[in-house]
């Protein structure tokens, strides 16, 4: 597996991607975007083109990894695009669509073409509008299409962008895994900064999540009978902190990005979500956050979530407060078990197995007694989180009737 970041539709995403995968797969695999459609993953028909750093590419037979530090726009991206919408009134218009498999391909490449043709002449349409095949329309009505947006945009003053806007030779994508193109990324995909915060303070902040939209968030808040010093150090040594959490273990990475996996076992299903995490650390403010992603092959679950942390100091600077706030993203198999009611159950038990093991750690430096635990077993915690929410229901139900 090799971690890759990219911009995708706007969002900065940290993934782990195999080297052989196409960014086409990527893509509809293990990031849900299923409107970049596989034709004859040859690079022929054009029905997976997409956007890389603005450009048309085919997606199937682009790498992802090749794609590290680019910008990639699939047709899911295009939703509030000004050309992209024109496109599709006069696409419906001319009834340039009908199977519409193809479709999202010739979307994104019609939208090149009215960015930089000067005329709406039919001929440089075709040879432009060649590269995507459709074995529905006969291509008359897609023409006319392109051709009507052109005109309209000319007329309207909208001046052709020569080579729309392109300055650089080679692949699309190509040299965006320099320190430049990382820098881009970076400045994209980073979540805002957690506020500063005062000793002692109260409520954790909600998780500033910008690279994906939460399912669910919530928060929560454990003690560590430690100095906060003591913790802070602990939590940058990360794979002390992967052996404190049941299932986890790093396989890869640096002192920022790393890549794991996180075992799952959850009555007879067993997932391992393979995955890639980022950690930004504010030592002036004794706070963090985390994002990750990961993805089940077995499955074909995936997640990807977020949790910002805050440390303040407790009882006379003798122990150390932890403030959390999740967000998470579950699909796939086990969205089912996604609950947000069930989740925030089953992670505060995961925290009290997390806390435990970080006091034993934290007791007895440099010692080697506590071994990872090899899987989390999430069945016995749902099982126990069904229970205690039954429980609660009864007593509120004997409860009432007792007033």
């Amino acid at each position: 597996m090799k971690a890759i970041t990219l911009t995708l539709n706007g969002n900065g995403l940290a993934a782990a991607v195999e080297p052989r995968t196409h960014l086409a797969d990527f893509l509809r695999e293990s990031q849900g975007l299923t409107g970049t459609h596989l034709g004859c993953e040859h690079g022929i028909c054009g029905a997976c083109t997409l956007l890389v750093d603005g450009v048309p590419v085919r997606s199937c037979i682009t790498y992802a990894v090749a794609c590290d530090g680019a910008a990639v726009t699939t047709i899911e991206g295009l939703d509030e695009d000004e050309i992209a919408k024109e496109l599709r009134q006069a696409f419906s218009r001319e009834h340039a669509l009908q199977c519409g498999y193809c479709t999202p391909g010739m979307l994104m490449s019609a939208r090149d073409v009215a960015i930089r043709a000067d005329g709406a002449d039919e001929q440089e349409i075709r040879v432009a509008m060649s590269g995507n095949l459709c074995r529905c329309t006969g291509y008359v009505g897609i023409i006319r299409a392109v051709s009507s947006v052109i005109e309209s945009r000319r007329a309207r003053g909208i001046a052709a962008v020569p080579d729309a806007g392109r300055r650089e030779i080679g692949p699309a994508g190509s040299g965006h895994a320099s320190t430049s193109g990382a820098t881009h990324v970076e400045r994209r995909a980073t979540p805002e900064a957690l506020p500063p915060v005062a000793k002692d303070a109260g409520a954790p902040p909600i998780a500033s999540v910008a690279d994906f939209h939460p399912q669910a968030t919530f928060t929560q808040t454990f003690v560590v009978r430690h100095p906060r010093e003591e913790v802070w150090a602990f939590f940058e040594r990360l794979n002390d902190v992967a052996a404190c959490l049941p299932g986890a273990s790093i396989t890869g990475g640096d002192d920022r990005t790393v890549t794991g996996t996180m075992r799952v076992k959850i009555g007879p299903i067993a997932a391992a979500f393979d995955g890639v995490a980022v950690f930004d650390r504010d030592p002036s403010a004794y706070s963090g956050t985390i994002r990750g992603s990961g993805r089940d092959t077995r499955t074909g679950s995936a997640t990807r979530g977020s949790i910002a942390y805050r440390l303040v100091t407790t009882d006379d600077g003798r122990s150390t407060g932890v403030d959390i706030a999740v967000g998470y993203a579950l699909t796939g198999a086990l969205a089912q078990f996604g609950r947000s009611e069930l989740i925030r159950d089953i992670v505060n038990r995961i925290s009290q197995a997390f806390v435990q093991n970080l006091e034993a750690r934290l007791a007895a430096p440099g010692q080697a007694s506590l071994r990872p635990v090899a899987e989390l077993n999430a069945g016995s915690l749902v099982l126990s989180a069904l229970a205690e929410r039954i429980r609660r229901w009864f007593r509120k139900l004997v409860g009432r009737g007792e007033t």
